[in-house]
């Protein structure tokens, strides 16, 4: 019998070469791109403990029934197991609590590490039965998700369908501030079936206002295309209860001028100064604009480059939200994909001020951002916690430097060669860091590599409040800008959204806006 049992266990030569493998994998899966193969690594993992658990399972069955024709033996091996478990408490795997399959939980009947909760399938969540990684909820189908029953990435909400989306039963991505939407980057409304609306009940892109059919509306109840006003039938009208085409003034039939704005070049401009078509918005260059300042199409917010933005200063496409250098973000300015939260740089974190992706954690207001991916905790340098301040992998517990510790250690600080307070990570000093070699100056959170400043995310960031790689500025996102509060790459305007050349500087807008910094301060 034991024999038997033994030749159906796993050899333990798999499961270390399985263990190296994962730790492998997440060392070098800083935004992401090993997430399938974690996943997949983890199964097998989960199949390995399935396998010897049903030998052990068989074992104890035979054992049992054997045990139990020796009667006078009875009450001695009653007694076993509590011998046992005061001989060997390491059987436990440092899980606080019952049936669970994995290292660092804490809760029931946990298939991963470094859950808190019950019944995940995964590891690093933060409630119950959430299947996939770093989700803080219930029953989400996926990662890095905040809130319950989300099915996809990044979503910040309930019953999302897609990443990166904030509200509320929306399918697509970067949708925000709304419900039931359906499309890409949709913001401040409910019910629109398309890209970049800002309002409710639009068919259509870029419309501003609500019950339009069409692309590039602004106004309430058109059906057409780079109307402004209300109730128009046609194209390009400027004004009321119109049909027909380039019409200024109310209650017309007919065709007007190839433009019904001043300025333009191009047919079928409602707004003034635009290059291009169907423009409801002013000073675009592009089609289907009804935002002003753009330069693509399909925009409703103002000073972007790309399409399909209804934030603002954004470079990218699907952007609900403001000061973003991607596509699918619905936050505040992220740097990446599908991103709910803000201040993040990766994809598909709910959370806020991560450097990494999949994270539901950062940036609660009493703690920082995490470096590394999969974590529902705050302020970690690492993969799958549940915790705050780690450094390590699948930490439910806080202020752990190691892997799967379900304990809460004292102090503030975790890792190696930190100074300071509420550290983790290696070689920070300041506060509210995760990381690498990082220098916080001031009371902001950072996360990443090699930063200097605060309230900085990402990779060799200087001055105040950029996430990116190699910003200098004040409040810019993408790469190597030097401006204040825009998004892009190689910037050095105000409240502008451009990827610029020597040849090329950044369009700026009047506009003045404070960014993510100031809504951080």
């Amino acid at each position: 019998m034991f024999e038997a049992a033994l030749g159906a266990m796993v050899h333990p030569g798999l499961v270390a070469a399985n263990r190296n493998q994962l730790v492998s994998l997440v060392l070098s899966n800083l935004f992401g791109q090993n997430a399938p193969a974690i996943a997949a690594t983890e199964a097998a993992y989960e199949q390995l403990w399935a396998q010897d658990v049903a030998a052990m399972v068989g074992y104890h069955g035979g054992a049992s029934a054997l045990a139990a024709r020796l009667a006078p033996w009875q009450q001695a091996l009653g007694a076993a197991p509590g011998a046992a478990a005061s001989v060997i408490p390491g059987l436990t795997i440092g899980n606080i609590g019952v049936g669970n399959l994995g290292i660092g939980n804490i809760g029931d009947y946990n298939l991963g590490s470094g859950n808190t909760g019950n019944a995940n399938l995964g590891s690093g969540n933060t409630g119950n039965a959430n299947f996939g990684g770093g989700n803080t909820g219930l029953f989400n189908l996926g990662s890095g998700n905040t809130g319950n029953t989300n099915f996809g990435y990044g979503n910040r909400g309930n019953l999302n369908f897609g990443s990166g989306n904030r509200g509320n039963g929306n399918f697509g991505f970067g949708n925000v501030v709304g419900d039931n939407n359906f499309g890409f980057g949709n913001r401040l409304g409910n019910g629109n079936l398309g890209s970049a609306n800002i309002g409710n009940t639009n068919f259509g892109t870029a419309n501003i206002g609500d019950f339009n059919f069409g692309s590039g509306n602004r106004g309430t109840s058109n059906v057409g295309f780079g109307n402004l006003g209300n109730n128009n039938l046609g194209f390009g009208n400027n004004g009321n209860n119109n049909i027909g085409f380039g019409l200024t003034g109310d209650n017309m039939v007919g065709i007007g001028a190839l433009n019904a704005g001043i300025g333009n070049l191009g047919i079928g401009n409602a707004g003034d100064n635009n290059i291009g078509f169907f423009n409801s918005g002013s000073n675009n260059v592009g089609f289907f604009n009804s935002g002003n300042g753009n330069f693509g199409f399909a925009n409703a917010g103002n000073t972007d480059t790309g399409f399909w933005n209804a934030g603002s200063f954004d470079t990218g496409f699907g952007n609900g939200g403001s000061l973003n250098f991607g596509f699918g973000n619905a936050g505040l300015g992220n740097v990446g994909v599908g991103n709910g939260g803000n201040g993040n740089v990766g994809f598909a974190n709910s959370g806020g001020e991560n450097t990494g992706s999949f994270n539901s954690g950062g940036d609660n207001f009493a703690n920082g951002g995490n470096t590394g991916s999969f974590n529902s905790g705050d302020l970690n340098t690492g993969f799958f916690n549940s915790g705050a301040t780690n450094t390590g992998l699948f930490n439910a517990g806080s202020v752990n430097t190691g892997i799967g510790s379900p304990d809460t250690q004292p102090g503030s600080v975790s890792g190696f060669g930190n100074t300071g307070t509420a550290l983790s990570g290696f070689n920070n000093s300041g506060s509210f860091t995760s990381g690498f070699m990082n220098t916080n100056t001031g009371a902001g959170f950072t996360s990443g590599f090699n930063n200097v400043g605060d309230f900085h995310v990402g990779f060799f960031n200087t001055g105040s409040g950029n996430d990116g790689f190699g910003n200098s500025g004040t409040g810019t996102n993408g790469i190597a800008n030097s401006g204040t509060f825009s998004s892009g790459i190689a910037n050095s305007g105000t409240n502008s959204s451009a990827v610029s050349t020597p040849a090329m500087t950044s369009r700026a807008s009047s506009t003045s806006k404070g960014g993510r910094l100031t809504a951080r301060m």
